[in-house]
């Protein structure tokens, strides 16, 4: 009998990689708690109730008011109301629903980050993230609240609220109160102990969440930028000598020598190749791609080791330090290390589909013994006429996305939070600019594809080959003018099913 059902992770103190949440979410794991992290939780919480049943010291958010109010002593017997009004009091976000993918990884995120044994939260508050997660059971979750500072403080609360039976959840394709849909499971609502909505609400996971999703798709885009450009290279009838090893040697930068690498094994075998080049030299959007998409390629790696480190990290407030008899408040909440890098993430994908936008240009110009616009009888038919200005349009959006949202900060709290980084609205600006490059990088492979038909008979690589016959039963060439805005959509889901190549 084969065993059907899910893999499982198990969330454990152990380095989380990003392969590894690519691995869960893409083979649809259920989540468990490891033996080592429930020990951890266990140690952590009993040493709080402890600490607290036998001190009058204030410890901030545990038996003090919030942000300002943090010199306000809360009496034992209001604990447990403190934590309540945390949670519906932060509850403030507004805008556009987070995206369903977005919410998982911030569910695995969340549990990851309070099983190390430094937040005081009980088993069963984490053991709930993780059954919302595996039964996908996602809260509503709002876009704008956060400001990146004192957490994500808006967003987190709403992902929050369906712990205790508040708010909402999509659950069976519908949104729906939560209040009706924990009975279901046979839950009753969870009631917050001392700390623990505080440590819910504290923390970087929903900038880290947009961070982990941009670069994951990051990942695929760069490489069907790289593979857009092979093509490119045949429907223009390029020289190959920009990708020749030896010229990347010498400057020797790691993203440089991967995409020159990369092409040159995607052309492997093109006859087109060997056709006469009469141009001495190819524009930049073909010739400098090794090195602008070599830059993009470089800045994901850097970025995926900040957010790596960031998705490894305790991120609430204030710590718990059970071996060393301590309780400190601190700053580990604040998001300024994810801010920066997200904002870089947008600029470095926003520039991917600055040069595909003006490889598209190139092709549709009526150079190289292609036809303006790529159709057999301009004139009469537009052709990719408008496609182009689709892409540049989307590009020049991005443009405007780019503008990074780091460098501002506004204070609030009543100046007790009066630096914050703004990390929520850079991750929600570079999701918006991952969407925008997929678009454009899905019109180039439908353009570069029709010029590739006008290379007949031929032939690029085996590889180009063989996608050029799968595209073509999802969108035939162009013959004539037609609604290219399905074209565009079939041209998106289908580069979002192929594989990079080996």
């Amino acid at each position: 009998m084969i065993d059907t059902s899910p893999a499982t992770h198990h969330i454990s103190p152990d380095h989380l990689s990003l392969d590894a949440i690519r691995q869960v979410l893409a083979g649809k794991y259920s989540l468990a708690l490891s033996q080592e992290a429930a020990s951890c939780i266990h140690h952590c919480r009993e040493y709080l109730d402890h600490k607290l049943a036998g001190s009058h010291d204030l410890y901030y958010g545990i038996n003090t008011g919030f942000g300002s109010l943090c010199n306000i002593r809360i009496s034992d017997d209001d604990i447990g109301q403190l934590q309540y009004n945390l949670l519906v009091s932060h509850a403030a976000g507004t805008g556009d629903t987070v995206p369903p993918e977005i919410v998982r990884i911030m569910l695995l995120l969340k549990a990851q980050s309070l099983s190390y044994g430094y937040s005081a939260v009980r088993e069963k508050v984490i053991q709930r993230l993780i059954d919302f997660y595996n039964l996908d059971i996602l809260p509503v979750v709002f876009e704008l609240g956060s400001l990146g500072a004192s957490g994500d403080l808006a967003p987190l609360a709403h992902l929050s609220l369906p712990l205790a039976g508040l708010g909402e959840v999509w659950y069976e394709g519908r949104r729906q109160r939560s209040d009706v849909v924990l009975p279901l499971q046979g839950w009753p609502p969870l009631v917050f102990k001392a700390k623990e909505a505080l440590a819910l609400l504290n923390g970087t996971q929903f900038s880290a969440a947009y961070a982990v999703w941009c670069l994951l798709e990051g990942r695929r885009l760069a490489w069907i930028a790289d593979l857009n450009a092979a093509i490119g290279y045949d429907a223009f009838n390029c020289r190959r000598s920009p990708l020749d090893v030896r010229l990347h040697q010498i400057r020797p930068h790691g993203g440089q020598l991967e995409v020159a690498g990369n092409i040159l094994r995607l052309l492997e075998g093109s006859a087109i190749g060997d056709l006469e080049k009469t141009d001495v030299q190819d524009p930049y959007a073909f010739r400098c791609v090794p090195q602008v998409h070599g830059a993009s390629r470089n800045a994901l790696r850097h970025i995926e080791e900040v957010v790596t480190t960031e998705i490894n990290s305790v991120t609430d407030n204030p710590s718990i330090f059970p071996d060393d008899d301590l309780i400190i408040s601190g700053g580990n909440f604040h998001a300024q290390p994810i801010a920066l890098p997200l904002d870089y993430l947008g600029i470095a994908l926003a520039e991917l589909g600055s040069i595909s936008e003006r490889r598209i240009y190139q092709l549709i110009g009526g150079n190289r013994n292609l036809p303006a616009f790529l159709t057999d009888n301009p004139g009469l038919h537009s052709g990719m006429m408008i496609a182009q200005y689709t892409a540049a349009a989307i590009v020049s959006q991005n443009k405007g996305l780019c503008s990074p949202a780091s460098v501002d900060s506004i204070v609030s709290c009543n100046g007790q939070e009066d630096h914050v980084s703004m990390a929520a609205n850079a991750g929600t600006k570079a999701r918006h600019i991952v969407l925008n490059l997929e678009r454009v990088l899905a019109i180039e492979f439908m353009v570069a594809m029709q010029a590739l038909d006008y290379r007949n008979p031929v032939k690029s690589s085996p590889f180009i080959e063989n996608l050029r016959q799968q595209y073509r039963g999802v969108v035939p060439r162009l013959e004539a003018d037609r609604i290219l805005h399905n074209d565009i959509e079939e041209t998106i889901r289908f580069l979002k099913k192929i594989k990079p190549a080996e």
